[in-house]
This record gives C-alpha cells, sequence and structure tokens, in this order.
C-alpha cells in the first residue's frame, strides 16, 4: 500500500523519514519476494478456507492440527514455512495452477 504524496510531504516537513518497508527492515530483493509470496500464500488459505464455509477448526479438523495452528497459518506467524502452506492449501482443495496463479501475483 502506497501512501499519498501529500502525506509523505506532511511527514518529512515535520522531521519524520519516509521510505519502504524493505529499506526498514533492510531486507534483500530476494527476501522481500520470499515474503511477499508467503503473505500471499497465507492470503489464499485464508480465501480458500472461508470458500468452501470452513471455520479454523474445521480446516485444522482437514489439515490433522489445530485451530491455533490455521490461526497462524492465514496470520503469517514466523513459525509457519511455505511448504505448510502450499501442503494446507492442496490439502483444502487448491489446484496446482491456482497456487502458482497465488504465487505469481
Amino acid at each position: 500500500m502506497k501512501m499519498d504524496r501529500a502525506k509523505i510531504e506532511r511527514l518529512k516537513s515535520q522531521g519524520w523519514t519516509v521510505g519502504t518497508v524493505e529499506e526498514f527492515l533492510q531486507l534483500t530483493p530476494e527476501e522481500a519476494v520470499f515474503i511477499e509470496i508467503k503473505l500471499r500464500l497465507c492470503d489464499a488459505l485464508k480465501r480458500l478456507r472461508s470458500e468452501r464455509a470452513l471455520t479454523q477448526a474445521e480446516a485444522a479438523q482437514r489439515l490433522g492440527s489445530s485451530q491455533s495452528r490455521v490461526a497462524k497459518m492465514e496470520a503469517g506467524d514466523s513459525s509457519v514455512s511455505i511448504d505448510l502452506l502450499t501442503r494446507s492449501l492442496i490439502a483444502l482443495g487448491a489446484s496446482r495452477h491456482e497456487i502458482a496463479k497465488v504465487i505469481a501475483g
């Protein structure tokens, strides 16, 4: 999400430094892409669960996991791997093509 130009100028005039998330976190371009892909997969999992009219607890049961783990997956918790997200999407019925579209953005 981009900040509008007027807000950026107002912040700068008040002495604030304005930059990107990547700059703030000192991410390499590869790290930024990796995080973006992970967050897209998290969003896709939440969207797919919702489309299937499943609660987190019901999705967890299908995945052989817990409701709190599904919540962590959907929230992009750092303990959740891209592997787990991908396997969970497949288990809930996402096709390879759908997952590829999510990754491609």
